[in-house]
C-alpha cells in the first residue's frame, strides 16, 4: 500500500470496496504487492495497514476464504496472515477450479525469465540466508532500505515506460502462460505484478487477465457464479 497520505487514501478505498463486495464474496484472491513492504517478525507487526488487516480479518470471520499470493514487495509475509486469520498463502502460481473454470493464478514476478538480474535478486531475497540476515538487523534500518528500494523501482518503471503492455514476446507472464498452455488447458490465466490492467486472448479458449493495481489505477477482477471474469475499475463516491 505504500506510505504517506496517498497510501492512506488507497487503503480507505480498498476497505470500502471490500465492504461493498463482502456480502457476495466467497473467495478473495489477493495477488501480491498488497503491501509496499512486509517482514514477519516473531514479536512485532510492521506499522500501518491497520484498517486493511482488520477488514480482512472481518471477512475471514464471516467465512470468506482468503488467498494471498506473495509478491516481490511482500515476499516475506510468511505465516502471519495464516496464523491471524486463516488465510492461505501461496509462494508461486497455482491451478484452481473456480466456478467451473480451470484457472492459473498468481502474482507474476520472475516468470518467463525476461530479466535475468531480477531473477537473481528474487532468488537471493527468497533465500534463508537473506531472511536470517535481515532479521538480525535493526528494523528501523531495514525498513528504511526496503522503502528506498521500492521507491527506486517505481521511478525506474515510470521512467522506462514499463507501465504498459510490452508485447507478447516481452511480457514474462504471457510467455510463462503460453508455455503452460502447451501442456495443459486453462480457461483463465489471472495475474498481477505488471500494474497494467488488461484482458487478452491467448488462444485455445484461454483468456489472460491482469488485474492492474491500486497504485496507478483502481482495478480488480470479479468472477461471477457462471465463471465469467470481468475486469473492473473502482470508482469511489467522490470520483
Amino acid at each position: 500500500m505504500g506510505s504517506g497520505s496517498d497510501s492512506r487514501e488507497r487503503e480507505l478505498l480498498l476497505c470500502r470496496l471490500l465492504d461493498e463486495i463482502g456480502p457476495d464474496c466467497r473467495q478473495l484472491m489477493l495477488l501480491g504487492d498488497i503491501f509496499d513492504f512486509w517482514f514477519t517478525y516473531r514479536y512485532l507487526v510492521p506499522r500501518g495497514h491497520v484498517r486493511l488487516l482488520g477488514k480482512l480479518a472481518e471477512l475471514a470471520d464471516k467465512g470468506v476464504e482468503i488467498h494471498f499470493f506473495i509478491g516481490n514487495h511482500d515476499m516475506w509475509m510468511f505465516d502471519y496472515l495464516t496464523e491471524e486469520m486463516g488465510a492461505i498463502v501461496h509462494d508461486d502460481p497455482v491451478v484452481m477450479e473456480l466456478c467451473g473454470k480451470r484457472v492459473l493464478i498468481g502474482h507474476g514476478d520472475g516468470l518467463g525469465h525476461v530479466d535475468r538480474w531480477f531473477d537473481f535478486v528474487r532468488v537471493f531475497f527468497r533465500s534463508r540466508f537473506c531472511q536470517k540476515l535481515f532479521k538480525m538487523l535493526p528494523s528501523a534500518f531495514t525498513f528504511g532500505i526496503a522503502h528506498q528500494w521500492s521507491d527506486s523501482n517505481k521511478r525506474k518503471h515510470a521512467k522506462h515506460d514499463m507501465l504498459r503492455y510490452l508485447g507478447d514476446d516481452r511480457e514474462g507472464i504471457v510467455i510463462y502462460c503460453k508455455e503452460r498452455l502447451r501442456k495443459e488447458h486453462f480457461d483463465y490465466c489471472i495475474f498481477g505484478h505488471r500494474h497494467t490492467p488488461l484482458t487478452r486472448d491467448l488462444g485455445g479458449g484461454c483468456t489472460y487477465v491482469n488485474v492492474g493495481d491500486w497504485l496507478h489505477n483502481r482495478n480488480y477482477a470479479v468472477m461471477s457464479a457462471d465463471g465469467t471474469v470481468e475486469l473492473r475499475d473502482y470508482k469511489s463516491p467522490t470520483s
